[in-house]
């Protein structure tokens, strides 16, 4: 099982994903995106993949750092990769990023599952083989009849409680939205929402990420009377005292961190100083699978939970194989895009949901996705 060679090939693929000038989502017209695989092979012949941004993987990173400590090793011992490559990073001059620790650690759990045809999430040890996801909705825009207004967001949560969603969060108007931020306003599209879904369906909210204490308490304690169910990174995660503060002045449960760097040592300390309610993780976020297995763990020994940041298959074979997660996070969601249209380059969905809610963990081995090879290579770059 010692693995030969570390590849990448990047692709072009079509979709209706824009990102504005702040790096969020919205919907528009089709076009070319660049899109990476990652594959390990081994010298029996098996293989492993994960999906990533270019930039990710870009050469320098794979040759000077992925490779050296890769290549030679057997591929089954993921600690022992995963904790030697967060060792490089020290000293990479931060080329070596958490995500490019991810997209490794990923393809390594793909190839052990697809070397033993078993699922990842019946490797690591499965707690369950479906999850209740809950929508989660684009941040806010200018777009007539999408997200402008808080009636927008009423309506298109009717939309996703018809679709089986029985949790909603909804990520409001953010900068280059020319209005933008606005606590107030932000609290009239959770109160449409609220008033739209009833009081049955969870809903939390994600909102602009630097907001000030008082901004935030003002927000928090608006969602209070509304009785959503947790607030989640309104200021700069950078600053764990501003959540402590906040975590102690509300009665709704923060969330956090998502964005905050450190892996699981920065997310125990999140724990220790009781900066939030609920931790936070995610495959991405964390640099991995083996990381963000360690966080719910960790999670788990104080009582509380975690939920997992974002969709994909990485994430949803990490909430199948733990019990201290509620959500599995689907979208994100716009009225004018369809989210089980998938992607072109893969052939199904790796988060099909039914008509009641629930994701099921498709049973294919590896990580599941169900690879579009053809498409691939012919829509290859290089």
């Amino acid at each position: 099982m010692i693995i030969k060679d570390v590849d990448v090939r990047v692709f072009e693929h079509t979709t209706r994903r824009h990102s504005d000038t702040a790096g969020h989502a919205h919907p528009g017209p089709p076009h070319q995106v660049e899109q990476a695989i990652l594959t390990l092979r081994t010298e029996d012949g098996f293989e492993g993949h994960s999906f990533c941004p270019p930039e990710v993987v870009r050469p320098h990173v794979i040759e000077k750092f992925v490779k050296k400590v890769l290549v030679g090793q057997d591929c089954r011992d993921r600690e022992r990769l995963w904790s030697e490559l967060a060792h490089w990073q020290r000293g990479s001059a931060a080329q070596l990023t958490d995500r490019t620790l991810a997209v490794v650690d990923c393809a390594l759990w793909d190839l052990a599952g697809r070397t033993l045809q078993q699922p990842v999430y019946k490797l690591i040890g499965a707690y369950r083989d479906k999850v209740l996801a809950y929508g989660s909705i684009m941040c806010g825009d200018e777009l007539e009849g999408g997200l402008a207004t808080p009636e927008d967001y009423g309506r298109f949560a009717e939309k996703l409680v018809a679709r089986g969603y029985k949790g909603i969060k909804l990520h409001t108007w953010m900068p280059p939205v020319s209005w933008s931020p606005d606590v107030k306003m932000d609290l009239k599209a959770c109160a449409a929402v609220r008033e739209a879904v009833g009081s049955d369906i969870s809903l939390m909210i994600d909102a602009f990420h630097w907001y000030s204490r008082t901004q935030a308490l003002e927000l928090g304690r608006g969602l209070e009377k509304l009785g959503f169910d947790w607030i989640e990174e309104p200021m700069d995660e950078q600053s764990m005292s501003s959540y402590k503060w906040m975590a102690e002045q509300l009665d709704i449960p923060v969330i956090g961190p998502e964005s905050a760097a450190g892996k699981h040592w920065a997310r125990a300390e999140w724990v220790k100083n009781e900066a939030c309610d609920i931790l936070r993780t995610g495959v991405n976020d964390v640099g991995g699978i083996t990381p963000a297995l360690k966080t719910m763990h960790l999670a788990e020994s104080f009582g509380m939970n975690c939920e997992v940041h974002g969709n994909t298959a990485m994430n949803l074979h990490v909430v199948a194989a733990t019990k201290n997660c509620r959500w599995y996070e689907r979208g994100l969601l716009h009225p004018f895009l369809e989210y089980d249209d998938g992607f072109d380059y893969l052939n199904s969905l790796s988060d099909p949901m039914d008509a009641d809610g629930y994701v099921h963990v498709p049973d294919r081995p590896g990580l599941g996705e169900d690879i579009n090879f053809e498409h691939i290579e012919n829509n290859r770059l290089r």
